[in-house]
């Protein structure tokens, strides 16, 4: 694996407790039959969010009347293994490092016989809505992440 953000890849696929599931639609796919290398992404902001509504920070973000919103800072893909149509996918979701107002959360795709198929990881920042500023977590919102 040369993801540089996986020291070592047995310890750090453990850590995963969070994961959605998820099937490869025919439009997803290229003449091929391969999963079009951008739809990953979409996957990770299916399962980034359903994590964070899991952890119970969505609720704020949503409230038309809240202060905070997350932004995606920057994101990567690894790519592991060949996926094709209509393949059975869980998208494992955790927070690896919770700074002041970000977060870098990693991502951990496996096929229905437990293999990788890709990684990836981004950092979020909860920024305030009117300034467009990071916004620091309280510690409430940091202990969510380590939930």
């Amino acid at each position: 694996m040369r993801a540089t953000y996986i020291e070592d890849f047995e310890q750090w696929s453990k850590e995963f407790t969070f994961s959605v599931p998820v099937t490869v639609r025919f439009s997803e796919t290229d003449m091929y039959g391969h999963l079009n290398n951008t739809v990953n992404f979409s996957y990770f902001e299916y399962a980034r969010i359903e994590y964070l509504k899991h952890v119970g920070l969505m609720n704020d973000w949503l409230n038309p009347k809240g202060s905070t919103i997350p932004v995606v800072a920057d994101l990567q893909c690894d790519y592991v293994r060949q996926v094709f149509f209509d393949e059975q996918l869980n998208i494992h979701v955790k927070a690896a490092s919770v700074g002041s107002s970000s977060v870098d959360i990693h991502y951990h795709a496996t096929n229905s016989k437990g293999e990788t198929c890709f990684v990836g990881r981004g950092t979020i920042v909860q920024i305030n809505k009117s300034t467009g500023k990071g916004t620091p977590w309280s510690e409430e919102e940091k202990v969510l992440f380590t939930n």
